[in-house]
């Protein structure tokens, strides 16, 4: 399984929601609240064999509420 971390940026007044919705089909590992530039981070395990790109926008992406996405790909864990 790869790693990855996935920030989201949500429309104001609905990280609740979004966060929520996310939750809610099971893909994420954790799921966190964030100050900064982004409203919330997501760690998820990429099946083996599973394009990055595809997976995550076939079963996070399409979530009304969320403006942008930042997925950062980890190579080793320390």
């Amino acid at each position: 399984m790869t790693c990855v971390f996935v920030q989201f940026r949500c429309t104001p007044g609905q990280t609740y929601s979004v966060a929520t919705a996310i939750y809610d089909r099971e893909v994420v590992s954790e799921l966190y609240s964030t100050s900064g530039e982004y409203d919330l981070i997501a760690k998820v395990y990429i099946p083996e064999g599973e394009d990055v790109g595809h997976y995550l926008s076939e079963r996070l992406f399409d979530i009304p509420g969320i403006v942008r996405t930042l997925t950062t790909m980890t190579f080793k864990a320390f």
